[in-house]
């Protein structure tokens, strides 16, 4: 019997990713930054994305960026592999 694994267990926590959180990508025609509702992780590592016209999406790890608000309140965007699977920027 094949067991499904739970949405939760899906392995967006490693990465540092919830469901629901808005994340931008780099376009693959245009290289201009969309923005995107994370949904799922993929079987090939990908990211599951809902972008703003309502399609599903399967970025890679390298083309997602990840918003930061600094102690001030600025915001500034993070490629995901820079932050090391989660940036809690509070901490520094």
């Amino acid at each position: 019997m094949s067991r499904k694994p739970s949405p939760i267990d899906d392995g967006l926590a490693e990465i540092g990713l919830e469901i629901g959180q808005i994340v931008r990508y780099a376009g693959t025609s245009d290289k201009r930054y969309r923005e995107g509702v994370v949904l799922r992780r993929e079987r090939d590592g990908s990211v599951g994305l809902r972008d703003d016209r309502g399609r599903a999406r399967a970025i890679p790890v390298e083309r997602i960026e990840i918003r930061v608000v600094g102690p001030r309140g600025g915001e500034q965007w993070l490629p995901l592999t820079d932050t090391g699977g989660g940036f809690q920027l509070g901490l520094f």
